[in-house]
């Protein structure tokens, strides 16, 4: 007898319960997208859009730590100058992590 009044019950109410249920999951997901999966997705952007304005001549950083210069680039990899014997190694494009400028070595050689 118990067992069916608590199906009668869980029946006649279910559908307001679960949406009070997922409530928080809904809430909880939303603030998750904004603090952590949107954030990424402009990090990408501005990373592939970086990818693809690589020419010869940029001074670049990668992913190792390796300083250099690009003197070639193809499809999926870049070819650098490494100081200070002036070593051409081949790198892919994705270990690039940042372009530096003139103005930006002088205020880390500065300080």
């Amino acid at each position: 007898m118990n067992a069916h009044y608590l199906l009668a019950m869980q029946a006649s109410g279910g559908g307001m319960g679960l949406l009070a249920g997922a409530l928080p999951f809904i809430f909880l997901f939303g603030i998750l997208y904004f603090v952590m999966i949107l954030p990424q997705q402009r990090r990408q952007k501005k990373w592939t859009a970086m990818l693809d304005a690589l020419k010869t001549g940029d001074r670049v950083v990668t992913s190792g730590g390796l300083r250099g210069t690009i003197v070639a680039l193809k499809d999926d990899s870049v070819h650098l100058r490494v100081p200070p014997d002036n070593l051409r190694i081949e790198v892919t494009k994705a270990s690039v992590t940042q372009v530096t400028t003139a103005d930006e070595e002088a205020k880390t050689k500065a300080s």
